[in-house]
């Protein structure tokens, strides 16, 4: 499945090309954007993920869509062996080694370069695989989820952490405009890019999210599957296994 939303439907670049270059555009003033438009709910979010991989206590762990590192620097809670991060743009990871160094978690945590649907790792080699805020990126889901599914152990963890569609009257119609109106805006006022937080509400959707979701992470093979809605349905996590 390739979801048809692209950063400039004008462009000749692929969406995978376009993600790069929107990524590396905005990195500077991403995790301020982040903290400022989620009143640091996010952060919530994160150790939501953390409380549900806690039980398996995995020791290799990949974080794919890593960004700024913000996950891949929390997961350190579960005391893993070895957490690798991984994004396309090479900015926002500068700028994750950075935090990464500054809290001394090297060589507990690397970051590398690499691409979602086609990952430099050998089959089953990690406990746990994380996404947060990054499956809507793929260029072709399917084949980004299948590639984690290679690479993860048997018995493995997969978590998704993605925005989803508040449904509860009348948080839906306040997210709503907020969201499609006044989150675009003050992306573009504080980071000056022109699309990237309109392709984060147009992408946000037309995503499958919800029961919709788990049938087609079930389709590609993974199991035990379950949705839990956070903040009233501005987020939800995935839970799989392999």
């Amino acid at each position: 499945m390739s979801i048809s939303v692209l950063p400039d439907q004008q462009s000749d670049l692929n969406k995978k090309k376009q993600i790069e270059h929107m990524f590396d555009e905005i990195a500077p003033k991403y995790d301020f954007l982040n903290r400022f438009m989620s009143l640091r709910i996010d952060v919530l979010w994160r150790k939501k993920v953390i409380r549900l991989l806690k039980p398996f206590q995995p020791k290799h762990i990949l974080d794919v869509a890593t960004g700024t590192a913000d996950l891949a620097i929390a997961l350190q809670a579960l005391h893993p062996e070895k957490i690798i991060g991984l994004d396309l743009s090479e900015q926002m990871l500068s700028i994750g080694r950075v935090k990464v160094n500054d809290k001394q978690l090297h060589p507990l945590i690397e970051l590398v370069k690499g691409d979602s649907e086609n990952l430099p790792f050998p089959d089953n080699s990690f406990d746990a695989v994380t996404v947060a805020f990054g499956v809507r990126n793929f260029e072709n889901l399917e084949q980004g989820l299948q590639e984690i599914k290679r690479v993860l152990k048997p018995g493995g963890q997969f978590i998704i952490l993605e925005f989803s569609k508040v449904k509860i009257f009348p948080f839906k119609q306040f997210f709503g405009f907020y969201f499609r109106y006044i989150t675009p805006r003050l992306g573009r006022f504080i980071s000056h890019s022109s699309k990237a937080y309109s392709y984060l509400t147009n992408s946000v959707a037309v995503f499958p999210e919800g029961k919709e979701m788990c049938v087609i992470l079930q389709q590609q093979g993974f199991k035990k599957t379950q949705c839990h809605t956070l903040s009233l349905g501005i987020a939800s996590i995935y839970h799989s296994e392999k």
